[in-house]
C-alpha cells in the first residue's frame, strides 16, 4: 500500500511511518522541518511542506494518514486547520481513505464509565484543554462534511511505551476506563483501520 503521512516528526505520526514501514508499505512523510526528520529507508521519501493549510499537489497513493494537533492550549485550530487543507488536497488528487489522530473527549463518556472517570477526571480535562477538543471536535466535522472514507482514532492520554497491540477499541464509543495508550499502539491503530470496513466513516476509541 502507499500511503502519505502527515505530522511524521510528532510523536503518533514518527510512530505510523516506522510501523508503516516495517509493515511494507511505501511511504511519503510530510513535515514542516526536515531537520527533525532523521528517518531513513528505501521505500521512504519526504516531502517538505512549510504551511498544511496550503497544501502542494499530492501524489497518488491509497490512504492519507495525520498525526497532526495541538501540542497545547496555546497552539490555537491546529488540527482542524491543518485537516481542512488535507482534505482539498485530497480531492485534488482524488484520494478517498484519511485517518487521523483525534482524542478520547471528543467522543462520548461510556454508560458504564467508572465514578472516577465520568464525575472528576474526564470533566477536569475537558475543562482544561477545552480548546484542544474544540480544535479536535472542528477536525472531526470537517472530515464528516467531506465525503471521504475517513476514520478518527481518539485516544485518551497518550504515553511513550514500545508498541504491544494489545489494546481495546470501540468503534463509535470509547473504552470504559480508559485512562491511557502508548503512542506507538496508537499508530498501530491508525494503521489498523486502513484494513477494517467497520471503521470507516467511524471514530474508533482506543485504550488499554
Amino acid at each position: 500500500m502507499k500511503i502519505i503521512v502527515f505530522g511524521a516528526t510528532g510523536g503518533v505520526g514518527g510512530h505510523v511511518v516506522r510501523q508503516a514501514l516495517d509493515a511494507g508499505h511505501r511511504v511519503t512523510a510530510v513535515v514542516r522541518d526536515p531537520s527533525r526528520f532523521d528517518q531513513r529507508h528505501p521505500s521512504l521519501s519526504v516531502l517538505t511542506v512549510p504551511d498544511l493549510s496550503a497544501l502542494p499537489d499530492l501524489e497518488a497513493c491509497d490512504a492519507v494518514l495525520s498525526g497532526v494537533g495541538p501540542r497545547g492550549r496555546k497552539d490555537g485550530p491546529v488540527a482542524s486547520t491543518a485537516v481542512r487543507g488535507i482534505l482539498r488536497a485530497m480531492a485534488a488528487a482524488d484520494i478517498r481513505r484519511l485517518v487521523a489522530v483525534s482524542a478520547a473527549p471528543v467522543g462520548p463518556v461510556p454508560e458504564d464509565e467508572t465514578f472516577l472517570n465520568r464525575r472528576l477526571l474526564l470533566p477536569f480535562i475537558g475543562a482544561v484543554l477545552r480548546d484542544v477538543y474544540a480544535d479536535l471536535t472542528a477536525m472531526e466535522q470537517a472530515m464528516r462534511d467531506s465525503g471521504v472514507e475517513w476514520t478518527a482514532v481518539r485516544p485518551p492520554k497518550l504515553v511513550d511505551k514500545p508498541v504491544t497491540r494489545e489494546y481495546r477499541s470501540v468503534v463509535g464509543g470509547n473504552p470504559r476506563g480508559g485512562y491511557s495508550i502508548s503512542r506507538a499502539d496508537t499508530a498501530h491503530a491508525m494503521l489498523a483501520a486502513l484494513d477494517d470496513a467497520a471503521t470507516v466513516r467511524q471514530a474508533v476509541g482506543v485504550a488499554y
